[in-house]
């Protein structure tokens, strides 16, 4: 049974070679698709940079305190 269609928009990017094969053999392995595994890695990257602006949000208008650790 086929896959039903996504509700998307193409992207169209350029990959180094090697980053690529790499993704080819991940899919594979995986047994997932080149799309998902990009689609999540996007947005685990996306989520942790914006968790990141967030904090330096919060720190910069005051709303967290920063406590140095004790080493």
């Amino acid at each position: 049974m086929a896959r039903p269609k996504k509700d998307g928009i193409y992207l169209n990017i350029k990959l180094d070679k090697d980053l690529y094969h790499r993704l080819e053999r991940v899919s594979e392995k995986a047994g997932q698709t080149k799309t998902l595994i990009a689609e999540r890695a996007l947005t685990a990257y996306m989520d942790k940079y914006e968790g990141e602006q967030e904090i330096i949000r919060q720190i910069e208008d005051g709303s967290v305190d920063i406590v140095p650790r004790n080493v």
